[in-house]
C-alpha cells in the first residue's frame, strides 16, 4: 500500500502511449482528405498504438506470473509484419483504380 511499483507506472506508460497513437491515427482516418492520406492513419499511428498496448500486456503478466508472457509477442511479430503488407496491397489496389488524389498526394502546388 505504499505506493505503485515500477511495473505499474511501466505498464501504465505503455497503455497511455498505446492509447494516444490509436486516437491520433483514428483521427487521421477521419480527417485526412483523401484515401492515400487516410491510410497512414491506421498503418503508422495505429499500428504503434496497438504494439504498445501488447507489449504493456505482456510486461503486467509477466512480472503477475513470475514467467515471460509470449502470447503477446506473437501478437505484437504477427501486427508489425501484416499491417504494412496490407497497406501495400491497399495503395496498389487504388491506383489500379486510379481513385482520386489531393493536390497535396500528386505533389502539385497548392496555390493554384
Amino acid at each position: 500500500m505504499g505506493g505503485a511499483s515500477w511495473m505499474e507506472w511501466l505498464v501504465a506508460a505503455l497503455l497511455l502511449t498505446g492509447s494516444l497513437f490509436a486516437l491520433v491515427g483514428a483521427i487521421g482516418l477521419c480527417k485526412l482528405p483523401d484515401f492515400f492520406m487516410r491510410l497512414h492513419g491506421p498503418t503508422k499511428a495505429t499500428t504503434l498504438g496497438v504494439g504498445s498496448l501488447v507489449v504493456g500486456s505482456m510486461v503486467y503478466f509477466s512480472v503477475q506470473s513470475g514467467a515471460p508472457s509470449l502470447h503477446e509477442l506473437l501478437i505484437t511479430f504477427f501486427l508489425f509484419i501484416t499491417a504494412p503488407v496490407s497497406a501495400h496491397m491497399l495503395a496498389k489496389a487504388a491506383m489500379h483504380e486510379k481513385l482520386r488524389r489531393e493536390a497535396r498526394t500528386r505533389g502539385e502546388p497548392w496555390d493554384q
